[in-house]
């Protein structure tokens, strides 16, 4: 009996704080919920716009039409975005807030708990990647092909950890240039890739593409916790001489980074936002 007891007045405290947090919520006017989103996203240099912003049931948020850009256009479309504060967990005494991205036929969605040094999950599924601008904005490219991932994440900084696991079916790359060089026009039939993070870097394991006459590979790492980092990346190009006779022109532009017949290594450097081939 006297063990119950203090579960009992814990859980009712969470229980006060859940039921707390719902009325404050409620109360809380839409445009309220929309200026505290745009002013967050603008101190990251991102502009957010949205249809509609809303309450979700029974403690949360929703964005209708939701739109991330920054100063060079769209980066990020979604019909609709939804974010919720899981009531069993808190009452548990953790804070774990589950939000849901769709977009077309597909979902990206996730946990995250701001509590426990930033631990998040990620999933993504049957995303069309030609539903996402940013490909469009930052490398001006027509993108195609299906999306799937998995992922997790935690801790800050160096400290941090975790893992990305990609798949994309049927990839189809036009129009696609890095710091104004074209790359070959191609299309991948599988894409596989697992990143990992650690040391305060998400470092490639392996990134594949698997083409129509070209194989591909990509390598290297990019440093975590800034909105624009650096890039430290090796693209391989290995074309069949079918496909190298196609696109001449293009690989011409790439002599020197030829390094065997039929071998390219490709350096990518710059910054997330705008990756240049030195």
């Amino acid at each position: 009996m006297k063990m119950r007891r203090p579960l009992i007045i814990t859980a009712g405290i969470f229980l006060a704080i859940g039921f707390f947090a719902l009325l404050t919520v409620l109360l809380v006017p839409d445009r309220q919920i929309r200026d505290v989103l745009v002013e967050g996203a603008a101190r990251q240099g991102l502009i957010l716009n949205g249809e509609h912003f809303g309450k979700a049931f029974p403690i949360g948020i929703s964005v209708d039409k939701l739109e991330i850009a920054d100063s060079r256009g769209a980066l990020f479309n979604a019909d609709q975005l939804t974010a919720r504060l899981k009531l069993l967990p808190l009452l548990l005494g953790r804070v774990e807030i589950a939000w849901l991205a769709t977009i077309g036929d597909g979902v990206i969605e996730g946990d995250f708990s701001p509590l426990a040094g930033g631990k998040q999950q990620l999933t993504i599924a049957g995303v069309k990647l030609e539903t996402l601008p940013l490909f469009q904005t930052i490398m001006g490219s027509e993108v195609r092909g299906e999306l799937r991932a998995t992922g997790f994440y935690h801790g800050r900084q160096n400290d941090a950890k975790g893992e990305l696991q990609l798949e994309v079916k049927n990839l189809d790359l036009r129009g696609v240039k890095v710091g104004g060089l074209p790359l070959p026009d191609a299309t991948y039939e599988t894409v596989q890739g697992m990143f990992r993070i650690a040391a305060g870097k998400a470092v490639i394991q392996s990134l594949t593409l698997q083409g129509d006459g070209i194989y591909a590979r990509l390598s290297g790492d990019i440093p975590v916790g800034t909105t624009n980092p650096p890039l430290n990346l090796t693209l391989e190009l290995m074309p069949k001489p079918e496909f190298l006779e196609r696109q001449k022109f293009v690989f011409m532009l790439l002599a020197k980074h030829l390094t065997t017949p039929g071998h390219y290594q490709i350096p990518i450097r710059g910054t997330l936002a705008k990756p240049e081939i030195p």
